[in-house]
């Protein structure tokens, strides 16, 4: 399968921002930031798709689901690539991103070797997750949910991600403009062929995605 190709919070990254949407300025603005905001202005009157590259410091797939009927386990997925097209004012945009699966992580080592192994993830028989996405929908200006395709070991479903915030920002320094935010989906892991451990652990997958990425 060949891989295909799809932006956490919009706090400022080590080494500043220099102008928030909507906000002041923390530092003087450099003429390169100036040129990027206009830029970034013009392309919202003018309605041209941008595209961008997901930041891969800012990009983390989080995942939860009740383990025995007690607590909840958790962990995280780090190694993500991909990139979007959007156009904020036509309200249309295209997405993909890929997921390493052996880079899961729940903070106890021995756990993810079990959740790496063939009657779950099946790292090494699927080493990548994919989520392509062709329908974004707006509630006004405002992103309200991303639905595509999600592809785990080797089995597609069509998902839907809720937005729980969305946002763009101008930074100083590197001049750039970035685009992120939080979404939310749920589904049954059954459907994808993780039935192990049913119903003891549960089959319903919560999942949170921070995501930031970076006009090109």
């Amino acid at each position: 399968m060949s891989a295909p190709r799809l932006p956490g919070t919009a706090s400022d990254p080590p080494g500043g921002s220099g102008l928030a949407w909507g906000g002041p300025a923390r530092r003087p603005v450099r003429a390169g930031a100036l040129v990027l905001l206009a830029s970034a202005l013009a392309g919202v009157v003018h309605a041209a798709p941008q595209n961008f590259a997901i930041d891969p410091d800012h990009t983390h797939v989080h995942w939860e689901l009740k383990h025995f009927g007690t607590s909840t386990a958790r962990g995280r997925f780090d190694a993500i690539t991909g990139s979007i097209t959007m156009d904020r004012t036509a309200h249309t945009g295209s997405a993909s991103i890929s997921i390493a699966t052996a880079g899961v992580s729940t903070g106890f080592a021995p756990f993810d070797g079990v959740i790496r192994g063939p009657y779950l993830l099946a790292t090494k028989e699927f080493p990548t997750a994919y989520f392509v996405a062709n329908r974004f929908s707006f509630a006004g200006d405002a992103l309200a949910s991303v639905t595509g395709d999600f592809t785990l070991r080797g089995t597609s479903r069509t998902l839907t991600l809720r937005a729980l915030r969305f946002s763009c920002r101008v930074d100083a320094e590197p001049a750039r403009e970035v685009c992120g935010g939080d979404f939310e989906t749920e589904f049954e892991r059954s459907a994808f062929g993780i039935t192990h451990s049913l119903p003891f652990v549960a089959d319903k997958v919560r999942i949170v995605l921070q995501i930031e990425a970076v006009r090109q």
